[in-house]
């Protein structure tokens, strides 16, 4: 019989204390756990992920109540308490009293028999004085009390209150912790009356359906495995944010265009540029490793695209064959990800000024590679999922600088603003 919460215990020692990315970690314990219920899945799901996202807060909870500090524990322990913490402040269908017990048996069982009174003293202090916490004063320290509410790393703080206003910032900070739909694109090749249909065969197998500004762009809430949802398999649709749609709508392609996709995987906005083509013109997706570009190719695959190609290529190595030959390059480049925190809880504890300084350079050399792909009137679309304006507004700048091209039209999305993750798109156009 599987035991839920080592399962749960083994995945956040590989993201917290191993540093392995939570998206990769989650996606193989639920493919390896695929066999049990899906309420016990979505158990797994709601821990490890709720534990990542408001690590902060548990921290700083637990080191109210322990007089050794979350730093300063063995690494498994501090995992265990921090899991046991996340389930008795934020999950009441779960008796507080079973999560310190089965928190025991744990410990016990992983080789932590002596560290059994610990860590049952400490959850049944937070169990008994879960509700008169002590959390810092705003008035005091501002920056403090929104790391520690929204569970956020003070840096992050400053540096979206130094771009924005302090109630956008605390809009995205809270939209962040927010539970995710997930969003689909379905095919604009099939119909209106093709579409709905689809809808309604979802509807029925329970799934909610809610359809965004796009209409071929859906939010589904209450689904189990995105392969058992009526109409994967056949193709009729891909997963999507908004904001990756509104890219691709951006765009301006033309049926019979070339487009190349330089940073394509997992080939979203590739596949969708090549519906747009509506099986004229050509779809070129490339990226660095052969398992990014084996996504791209499922996708093809899948969705049936034949006038689409995926292969392995370095975006900041430049292609002399392709130059000049573009009608539209997709440029969703490497970014920090600040975007889609909500998606990527782990992402807001490795990003550091020097990251963002890198990757926004990182940005700029791929930008000045590929720029010479696209035709004179041609459309370089240049797009990233984050919202620090060194990787976006100042990046755009920078390049209408040095490069014969124009900004036509610019979009930023904004978490708890605009229904989308964090997204940042502008339309460059290659001057005549």
């Amino acid at each position: 019989m599987t035991n839920t919460r080592e399962v749960i215990l083994d995945a956040l020692m590989e993201i917290l204390e191993k540093n392995q990315y939570s998206h990769l970690v989650m996606a193989g314990v639920l493919e390896k756990y695929s066999f049990l219920e899906k309420q016990e899945r979505s158990f797994i799901k709601r821990v490890c992920e709720g534990t990542v996202e408001q690590k902060l807060r548990i921290d700083y909870v637990i080191d109210q109540f322990s007089k050794t500090k979350v730093r300063k524990m063995k690494p498994l322990i501090r995992t265990l308490l921090r899991m046991a913490t996340y389930q008795i402040l934020f999950m009441d269908g779960v008796p507080d009293a079973a999560v310190c017990n089965e928190s025991v048996k744990l410990a016990a069982k992983r080789g932590f028999a002596p560290l059994k009174g610990f860590v049952n003293g400490v959850l049944r202090n937070i169990s008994r004085g879960k509700d008169t916490i002590t959390y810092p004063d705003r008035n005091a320290d501002e920056i403090t009390y929104l790391s520690v509410m929204y569970s956020m790393p003070e840096e992050i703080i400053t540096l979206l209150l130094a771009q924005y206003s302090p109630e956008e910032t605390e809009q995205m900070l809270a939209a962040f912790l927010e539970k995710r739909p997930l969003t689909i694109r379905i095919s604009e090749a099939l119909s209106e009356q093709e579409r709905e249909a689809l809808v309604t065969e979802m509807e029925s197998e329970g799934i909610v359906v809610t359809r965004t500004e796009l209409s071929y762009v859906y939010h589904l809430d209450k689904v189990d495995r995105v392969s058992a949802i009526p109409g994967y398999g056949e193709g009729k649709f891909v997963v999507q944010d908004l904001g990756s749609a509104m890219v691709v709508e951006m765009a301006d392609i033309r049926e019979g265009d070339f487009v190349t996709d330089v940073c394509a995987a997992p080939g979203g906005k590739a596949t969708h540029a090549a519906t747009k083509l509506r099986g004229s013109g050509h779809v070129l997706a490339r990226d660095l490793t052969e398992y990014k570009v084996s996504l791209i190719e499922e996708n093809i695959e899948r969705l049936g695209l034949a006038n689409m190609a995926a292969e392995v290529w370095d975006a900041t190595e430049s292609d002399v064959t392709l130059e000049g030959k573009a009608d539209v390059v997709i440029a969703d480049l490497p970014c920090s990800g600040l975007g889609v925190i909500g998606r990527k809880s782990d992402i807001k504890y490795r990003v550091t000024g020097e990251s963002l300084e890198e990757v926004a350079q990182l940005q700029r050399d791929i930008l000045s590679v590929v720029q010479c792909y696209v035709k004179p009137g041609g459309v370089l679309m240049y797009s990233t999922c984050t919202v620090n304006r060194g990787e976006n507004e100042e990046n755009k700048d920078w390049f209408v600088e040095r490069y014969p091209f124009e900004a036509e039209e610019e979009k930023l999305m904004l978490p708890g603003r605009d229904g989308s993750d964090g997204f940042y798109m502008v339309r460059l156009r290659r001057m005549k």
